[in-house]
């Protein structure tokens, strides 16, 4: 029944889906699922080996390596999926959506819990990378080519290296951005920079009132006008 789930969840977030036949032969994401859901069952009944052997060969026919260990919720999705990481210890909640190059990974050889945990809705972006023990809460979108070594609160927006938040990007629960982050969004770090970049040029202005207060010579104009950093 999940396996079910999992294909009818391609149709809703992949326009280019047409049918099921389609799905299930020339998606690799969902083949991977498909691996998975056996590879999962056999780890829990304890063939072990059997488990990884499966997860093994699901690796070389898809691009995608999911391990046996890991929990996985309902209606997840693997957009593209090639270079897709998932680690022994990872939890992912309902309706989560993962583009290619993704890694869940760990950060210590330790046993226990040492791969992240993804509430409901999150969406990561291609070539993300979230790595430790920590938590996206529910509604969480990753950008594209992020780390992420801490958690987040749920409805946050996390985009650069290491991950930031966006302050002014709060996701409602039933939107869907394609590769987690739409065009539209600011990089808190550009933000700051254009900030700083605005105040310099209001000094400059200020500097130019005195100078001609007080009849002295003009300098090169050294104007910051051009040195905005666009982030869209």
């Amino acid at each position: 029944m999940r396996f079910i789930e999992d294909i009818q969840s391609v149709f809703e977030r992949d326009p280019a889906a047409r049918n099921t036949f389609e799905v299930i032969t020339c998606y690799a994401g969902v083949q991977a699922m498909l691996f998975y859901r056996l590879s999962h069952w056999l780890w829990l009944v304890k063939l072990k080996w059997l488990a990884r052997f499966v997860s093994t060969l699901a690796r070389w026919l898809t691009g995608i390596e999911i391990h046996p260990g890991a929990v996985i919720g309902r209606r997840f999705f693997i957009d593209h999926g090639m270079g897709v990481v998932i680690g022994e210890t990872a939890e992912i909640g309902d309706d989560v959506t993962l583009y290619h190059g993704v890694t869940l990974g760990g950060t210590t050889w330790q046993k226990g819990k040492r791969h992240p945990t993804l509430g409901n809705n999150v969406v990561i972006g291609a070539g993300a990378k979230i790595l430790g023990p920590i938590t996206l809460s529910d509604n969480v979108r990753v950008g594209s080519n992020s780390v992420v070594v801490k958690s987040i609160d749920e409805n946050q927006t996390v985009v650069g290296v290491p991950g930031r938040v966006l302050k002014d990007k709060t996701v409602k629960s039933d939107q869907f951005d394609s590769y987690a982050v739409g065009g539209n969004d600011d990089d808190p770090t550009v933000k700051a920079i254009n900030s700083i970049l605005k105040h310099l040029h209001d000094v400059d202005s200020q500097l130019h009132k005195v100078s001609k207060e007080l009849n002295l010579k003009e300098s090169k104009d050294t104007s910051v006008n051009d040195l905005e950093i666009e982030s869209k």
